[in-house]
């Protein structure tokens, strides 16, 4: 795996998933790992904090890589906490290398230096979105063209207010894959399906945008509740989940194809 770090037991950019370069479809995780570089140290911030939400989407990761094995497809996870560089924000957004998250001050981040920003970038950022871009050439050589299905937690909680999703699909213009896994879900009457909750992929939503949306490549955004995926009952259950709604759909050669909305 290809690095450009100054430490080599640093983090990793990616976790790169081998799978059927034919299977037509992409899992990524942006918010994978809650790990730091040796460098910045804890950034400030005690340990409890750097393992919560504000480091990365608990479950996620295990929730991705079992979807992956399921639909026998390739999956790229993001190697680096959302706390050194938001892999899932543009260069230079607010968020993208936060002094603040979630309310969160993260003393480590205050007054970057242009140099240490360029830094995270090289090392993390852009090998992250490249290694992204490389899969989806894979599978495109492998068999026309592919989806992208990208995995996210979020917070029982936000503040005091209670957010009673326990899935959201999250989608910006393309319906192609978000309308399906939504009736698929909502006709399960235990679930609380949010559309475009509790974020909307119209306002954060840059790695599907930038790798799919703007391709043409179909492509969702699945976001689920920390408290169900606790344990590996959980994250298991998720990605069978996941997997058996987002088959069909997935099979259907009407899907791959170039579409821009």
């Amino acid at each position: 795996m290809p690095r450009s770090h100054d430490f080599d037991d640093d983090p990793a950019p990616f976790e790169h998933i081998a799978g059927d370069d034919g299977a037509g479809v992409l899992v990524v995780c942006d918010h994978a790992s809650a790990a730091l570089p040796a460098r910045l140290g804890d950034l400030g911030l005690d340990a409890p904090t750097r393992r919560s939400h504000v480091a990365w989407d608990i479950g996620a990761a295990e929730v991705a890589r079992g979807l992956a094995a399921r639909l026998g497809c390739p999956a790229v996870l993001a190697g680096i906490s959302r706390l050194v560089v938001d892999c899932n924000r543009a260069p230079g957004e607010a968020g993208w290398m936060p002094a603040v998250t979630c309310g969160v001050p993260v003393p480590g981040n205050v007054g970057l230096a242009a140099a240490e920003v360029e830094w995270r970038a090289a090392a993390w950022y852009r090998p992250y979105h490249a290694e992204v871009a490389a899969a989806l050439d894979r599978l495109r050589q492998g068999g026309g063209v592919p989806a992208v299905v990208s995995v996210h937690s979020f917070t029982p909680r936000l503040g005091l207010a209670a957010r009673p999703w326990h899935v959201g699909v999250l989608w910006n213009r393309d319906p192609r894959l978000a309308q399906p896994l939504i009736a698929g879900l909502s006709a399960c009457s235990r679930l609380v399906v949010g559309d475009n909750q509790p974020y909307s992929a119209r306002e954060i939503n840059h790695t599907l945008d930038s790798h799919a949306g703007a391709a043409g490549l179909p492509h969702v955004s699945v976001e689920i509740r920390q408290d169900l995926l606790a344990d590996p009952a959980g994250t298991t259950h998720w990605a069978m989940v996941l997997a058996e709604l987002l088959a069909p759909p997935l099979a259907d050669p009407g899907l791959h194809r170039i579409e821009t909305y």
